[in-house]
């Protein structure tokens, strides 16, 4: 059995573990049972009804959460030219070509994304071993493969999230800070199961958001009533 520390058993009498709340009240209880002295992270969880080893049902994309995530994203870009000079003044805070490649094959990662023209595809796909299992590789499914840099990088700046099933039909991810206001981070979570919902695949046969739970960085899961986003 796991051992929690005072602060999480503290946080845990809290919580009914058994219920599912609504939207409002599980973030309210997030905020409360979030003990730790830093700003912590405040994550969604869902658990899907799909088969991810289906093609079809290997839901992945991006989307702009209405309110951010509290954290400004490091942006690298791969681009030249006068699509170079477009990220630049987007906001990107590193572009360039085979010098930043070079960087990274020695061990530089000081980037939170990657964005890259499809031009410069082929120069970047020989950092699949090593961008790959960090989840880092550029992806036209999340918009990170494009020619409209200037969108890329200002979306990834204004809180750009990206979703992925895992091999357990799980997907998480991060809807704001606990500085945050309740309406904030309501609004993110609706936002974002809204989006869930609108990727479903045709071919997912019963209840699709099984559950869903939000958590800080070091507090205890709540469970989310989704019955009505179904």
């Amino acid at each position: 059995m796991a051992k929690y520390g005072k602060k999480h058993q503290e946080a845990l009498k809290l919580i009914d573990r058994t219920k599912a709340y609504e939207i409002k009240e599980a973030v309210e209880l997030a905020k409360k049972t979030a003990k730790a002295n830093f700003d912590e992270t405040v994550e969604a969880a869902f658990r899907l009804g799909v088969d991810p080893k289906k093609a079809d049902q290997q839901i992945r994309g991006a989307m702009v959460l209405p309110h951010g995530t509290g954290k400004t994203q490091r942006v690298l870009v791969f681009a030249k030219g006068d699509k170079a000079k477009e990220a630049e003044a987007a906001g990107a805070d590193y572009v360039g070509e085979e010098d930043y490649i070079n960087k990274i094959n020695q061990g530089w990662f000081d980037f939170d994304v990657i964005v890259a023209t499809p031009d410069m595809m082929a120069q970047v796909g020989k950092l699949g071993r090593v961008l790959g299992p960090k989840g880092l590789m550029p992806n036209p499914k999340t918009g990170t493969v494009t020619f409209e840099v200037e969108k890329a990088v200002q979306d990834i700046k204004a809180g750009k999230v990206e979703y992925r099933v895992d091999k357990s039909s799980n997907i998480h991810v991060p809807i704001g800070k606990v500085s945050f206001d309740e309406a904030k981070l309501v609004e993110n979570f609706t936002a974002l199961t809204d989006q869930l919902v609108k990727v479903k695949p045709q071919s997912s046969k019963g209840t699709y958001l099984k559950n869903a739970s939000i958590a800080s960085t070091m507090g205890p899961g709540i469970k989310v009533d989704v019955s009505n986003f179904r």
